[in-house]
């Protein structure tokens, strides 16, 4: 595995497009473009937003970042060490119910589902490691990290 960029700053908005630049950037060099370039955008974001916003409830913590490059696999690494929470827990939310009937929240979680080939977690050290993965060529045989 080939580690293609790194970066970590405290957990707080105003350091959001440093964070997204640095996928962002990583991304491009591996030769995404496009829709999918837009996917890891907002799939980072996403993430990123969660942890300032929720991870650190009792004061402040970093987020550190990390791309890697594994055969035909870009992964995005998130990690923190604040509340330990499990994105890939969550039940899917009912997109059929009206708005009025919708539980709030988990939208946001539902769409980086959707938009990466795969999403895992695992509490390590603790700390939260979010793994988003992209698989250039398809779906099939996506590593776990």
């Amino acid at each position: 595995m080939k580690l293609l960029s790194e970066i970590k700053l405290p957990a707080r908005l105003e350091n959001l497009g440093s964070l997204l630049k640095s996928i962002i950037s990583a991304a491009s060099g591996e030769g995404f473009s496009g829709p999918k370039l837009n996917h890891i955008e907002i799939t980072a974001e996403e993430a990123i937003v969660n942890i300032c916003n929720y991870a650190y409830p009792e004061g402040s913590g970093d987020v550190e970042v990390r791309c890697k490059e594994d055969d035909d696999f870009f992964i995005i690494q998130i990690v923190d060490s604040g509340v330990p929470f499990d994105v890939t827990s969550l039940a899917e939310p009912d997109t059929t119910a009206s708005l009025s009937e919708r539980a709030v929240g988990g939208l946001g979680i539902f769409f980086m589902k959707k938009m990466m080939d795969d999403v895992q977690y695992r509490r390590e050290d603790d700390r939260n490691v979010l793994c988003l993965v992209l698989n250039r060529k398809g779906t099939d045989n996506v590593p776990g990290d």
